[in-house]
């Protein structure tokens, strides 16, 4: 799309890095070729305006970039709260469109978070047992060595509960109310 930006993040540039390989593969298998003006291993730039960028997973250094048409989260259970919350500004100009893809890591973070309780995104789980690639034999040996709660969250897509938690996150979540003052607060300094 003519003056799109499309970025891919995770939570390593090794890991956005592959993301975007999965991009150029893709582009590779379109129709007709695509007119490049910049292909290196980190981004593409097309005739057009379009660009595709490949970020590292650092909220240190990834601001800076705006309007964005397309951010794409990969890994997103394992991104950092505060990496989630600095790239979605950059949404703000173009009123961008945010993908988080995972497979669960607990019920904790941004990822959780809105699995759980976030309004107005389109939430879609695909097991593994969904996935034509993957066969039964193979998701039948993982089961048997695996286990069960690694598993649960790895291919059947499941929230698992941290397995050395003192507490559940069910029996956490009701002792918690918005009405009870806080004991003490920090100050920002």
């Amino acid at each position: 799309m003519p003056g799109s930006v499309t970025v891919l993040i995770s939570p390593s540039q090794r890991q956005s890095s592959e993301l975007f390989r999965k991009v150029v593969d893709l582009r590779h298998r379109l129709p007709h070729p695509v007119q490049l003006l910049e292909d290196n291993r980190l981004s593409m730039s097309v005739a057009g305006g379009g660009r595709v960028l490949s970020l590292p997973g650092s909220e240190a250094t990834i601001r800076g970039i705006s309007a964005v048409t397309l951010l794409i989260e990969d890994e997103a259970a394992r991104v950092d709260d505060e990496l989630y919350q600095a790239i979605r500004p950059m949404l703000a100009v173009k009123n961008g469109r945010l993908i988080l893809a995972s497979t669960p890591w607990g019920k904790r973070g941004h990822y959780w978070q809105v699995w759980d309780e976030g309004h107005g995104w389109n939430k879609v789980r695909v097991p593994a047992t969904s996935v034509p690639r993957i066969s039964s034999d193979f998701l039948a040996q993982e089961e048997r060595d695996l286990p069960r709660h690694v598993f649960m969250q790895e291919y059947m897509c499941d929230f698992a509960e941290a397995v050395d938690a003192v507490f559940n996150y069910a029996d956490v979540m009701t002792a918690v109310r918005d009405d009870v003052l806080p004991l003490f607060t920090v100050e920002a300094s």
